[in-house]
């Protein structure tokens, strides 16, 4: 089965290129089917190019899902057309008496700010609250994940002494390695990081509520739940396409002194030749293992009965 998009969202061409199979609204209406419902809150500036990332992963799906896209009403996104946000995006105002299978909450660009200091973090507080409750089960990724750890349990964030930027493999804790979220998993996998700030794994580990699933010594915990997995929190980027980090780092090459390449993630480290994609075969069974254990399996058929 596909994932059903709105009418025209530039991620359908896409993906459609690539041969992925996603249908438009008008045509999902026409099936007699209860497709999940997913809603996305995406914080990224470059929202087109999230968007597609992670309608690629969740394509890796037998089963039809229905996705929207939150936007907020205490910020503007400035890298994003107002057309493209109209058209797409629907206000949490408006979708805060709906319920929903499943949600996604990205990274955003303002790691560097205390928490109360970013304009949105009022409505970002009461997102998180609204989704403990709407939701099935949500994934916080990066600067999400690091946000609802310290709105949900006061652990903060730490400064680290450089930007956390490569690809870096996570080890599985032993006692988690044969749970729905891993079915299939290696002993370990590779996952993407780009950030400035980090999670102490001493911590998290003074919450009894939250399971560190995978971690390693340089990024620390990568993957934590709670809630069996009402909650699951991802500090990395699975979602991450294969060029996502050389465009980044080709970005900000010249423009600041402290710019690095990205660890194991060139061919032979070198730019010239490359990404050596290490992670997509792990991103890809993660998000399935999720919409389908997670999700699918525990959401009730009448979604009203989301509690």
């Amino acid at each position: 089965m596909p994932l059903r998009l709105p009418d025209k969202l530039p991620a359908i061409k896409m993906l459609e290129d690539e041969n992925i199979f996603v249908i438009d609204e008008t045509r999902g209406h026409s099936q007699d089917i209860r497709p999940l419902k997913l809603v996305i809150l995406n914080l990224m500036p470059l929202k087109i190019t999230t968007e597609t990332d992670l309608i690629r992963l969740l394509s890796n799906t037998p089963l039809q899902i229905d996705v929207t896209f939150m936007k907020l009403k205490s910020h503007t996104s400035k890298n994003t057309p107002i057309e493209h946000m109209r058209q797409f995006y629907i206000a949490f105002d408006e979708l805060r008496n709906r319920k929903f299978d499943g949600m996604i909450i990205t990274g955003a660009p303002v790691e560097d700010m205390p928490y109360e200091e970013v304009t949105y973090w009022p409505e970002i507080q009461e997102i998180f609250a609204w989704a403990k409750t709407h939701v099935t089960s949500t994934l916080y990724i990066c600067w999400a994940a690091q946000a609802a750890l310290y709105a949900f349990h006061g652990i903060d964030k730490i400064r680290l002494p450089k930007k956390l930027f490569g690809i870096f493999p996570q080890d599985i804790t032993p006692e988690y390695h044969d749970i729905p979220l891993f079915r299939g998993f290696d002993t370990f996998f590779n996952m993407p990081h780009s950030r400035h700030a980090g999670t102490d794994i001493a911590d998290v580990r003074t919450c009894s509520d939250i399971s560190i699933l995978a971690a390693s010594e340089k990024t620390g915990p990568s993957i934590m739940m709670e809630r069996d997995g009402r909650e699951i929190y991802i500090t990395g980027h699975m979602e991450y396409n294969p060029e996502t980090l050389d465009t980044e780092y080709r970005r900000d090459l010249g423009k600041r002194d402290d710019v690095e390449k990205p660890i194991n993630y060139y061919k032979n480290d070198d730019p010239d030749q490359g990404p050596l994609v290490t992670w997509r075969a792990h991103a890809n069974l993660f998000f399935h293992n999720w919409i389908n254990y997670y999700v699918y399996q525990k959401t009730p058929y009448n979604i009203d009965e989301i509690n």
